[in-house]
């Protein structure tokens, strides 16, 4: 019997992704657990693997195509039914055997017609139909990427085509993207409530303004956004547009820290080797659990602070696809060599597009440490609905009096990014300095926590 294998639920929230590689063929032997396509979601890419050996018999699905949550993506003859199956005959037998390519062909979900409330036309005008019209719809020399009859639902509902993403190949829009579209606006308008949120913190609407013709200036080329990229946009603008922000700064004073990093290391092996991030998630959970509201959300709706009991610390990785922030759970409950081996690994899953969307979840937190790259400070942006972050620059000599006279001094400048409507620029600076004390003279650790 044929097993259809569909795409499963991957995290919570997650109702949809983009296949970005198929790793089998129809006609394939595969094993249990054996990966059959790669899924790219909400800033993770998810290995879906075979839930049985057998045959593979169609695949729905192309490089390109968004598959939602449910559907179908391949078809499976598991080795079992084919072998126990009786063969009395040659005719038993061509229909035992794995079916062929041209007997099931391969039609990608993106070029399935859009639903219509009239009853459809011959095959041949509905394909051209669906065909995306060149022509009728332009806005300057741009073309939306949909069909006639997408548009002409985007027209019913009062949706301008244009600010709709596309998730088909090539960004094609769908009758599934517009709706999704016309909901999303509605959630953020109502705060996802029967009624709209005045009091309640909800998203902008970010149309951008229509983009000037550049190639009237000299040659350009156009690169789609990654979905790590889009994801990005989205939440920055809504975290900047929504959140009235303050940044404070400090210096910190490294050199005997880096001096016992240094010695650490040089008897450490390669998984469980020192950083500074490692150190600082630590301290950070330390302070967090000295300044509760640091590690709350706020809830204007309810007009609440939702205040966690845990400590999720999220430690930014820049990554070839972009920047991706995993967390690390319960970091005041662990030591700082087994921050260490854990952020390191999560590093190296993260780079290689191996972490999974849990790992991503349930920050409260977050730290951005750019030293390693250059600069003397910068200004993080809160991660809603996080009400803090800590931007780490790279550390510098500088000379620091010590009472009588001036000495060299390894010093770091931190950037502390907070939410201005929970927390006050005291507070930002007493917790902003107790991270420094922690860091100058870990003891603190101890005498503060």
């Amino acid at each position: 019997m044929s097993l259809e294998i569909i795409v499963p639920e991957v995290s919570d929230g997650v109702t949809a992704g983009t296949v970005i590689a198929i790793t089998v063929a129809v006609n394939d032997q595969v094993e249990e657990d054996q990966t059959l396509l790669e899924l790219e979601t909400d800033k993770a890419v998810v290995a879906i693997p075979s839930p049985a050996a057998g045959v593979i018999s169609a695949i729905k699905v192309a490089e390109g195509d968004s598959a939602a949550v449910g559907s179908v993506i391949m078809v499976l003859e598991p080795v079992n039914s084919v072998a126990e199956e009786p063969v009395s005959s040659v005719e038993d037998a061509a229909e035992v055997a794995p079916p062929q390519a041209e007997a099931l062909p391969v039609e990608p979900a993106s070029t399935s017609a859009p639903l219509e409330v009239d009853p459809l036309p011959p095959a041949t005008d509905q394909h051209v139909a669906d065909e995306v019209d060149l022509v009728s719809v332009r806005r300057d020399h741009l073309v939306a990427p949909a069909a006639p009859s997408v548009r002409r639902i985007a027209r019913d509902l009062g949706v301008d085509i244009y600010q709709v993403q596309g998730t088909g190949a090539g960004g094609r829009i769908s009758e599934d993207d517009v709706r999704l579209f016309v909901r999303e606006t509605m959630q953020r308008v109502t705060g996802g409530q029967s009624t709209l949120a005045v009091t309640g913190e909800f998203r902008g609407l970010h149309a951008q303004r229509p983009l000037p013709d550049f190639s009237k200036w000299g040659e350009v080329s156009r690169q789609p956004l990654s979905r790590v990229r889009e994801l990005t946009a989205d939440a920055m603008g809504y975290a900047w547009s929504t959140i009235p922000m303050v940044t404070q700064y400090d210096k910190v004073r490294v050199s005997g820290i880096e001096t016992f990093r240094r010695d650490f290391n040089y008897a450490a092996n390669g998984e469980n080797k020192l950083t500074m991030t490692a150190i600082l998630v630590k301290v950070c959970a330390a302070a967090l659990t000295a300044f509760p509201q640091f590690n709350s959300s706020l809830d204007l709706a309810s007009k609440e602070l939702v205040l966690k009991k845990y400590i999720h610390v999220g430690v930014a990785v820049d990554t070839p696809g972009g920047l991706l922030v995993p967390v690390i759970r319960d970091a005041n409950q662990k030591g700082i060599e087994s921050l260490a081996l854990e952020l390191n690994q999560l590093a190296v899953k993260t780079r290689e597009r191996k972490i999974s969307p849990a790992d991503l979840e349930g920050g409260t937190f977050t730290i951005s440490n750019l030293g390693g790259i250059g600069g003397t400070s910068f200004t993080p942006i809160v991660y809603a609905p996080q009400v803090a972050i800590l931007g780490v620059s790279r550390a510098e000599t500088e000379p620091q009096w010590n009472g009588q006279e001036f000495v060299p001094e390894k010093v770091m400048t931190l950037s502390l990014t907070y939410d201005h409507r929970v927390i006050d620029g005291a507070d930002g600076a007493r917790f902003l300095r107790w991270i420094c004390e922690a860091i100058e003279n870990p003891l603190n650790l101890v005498m503060k926590g």
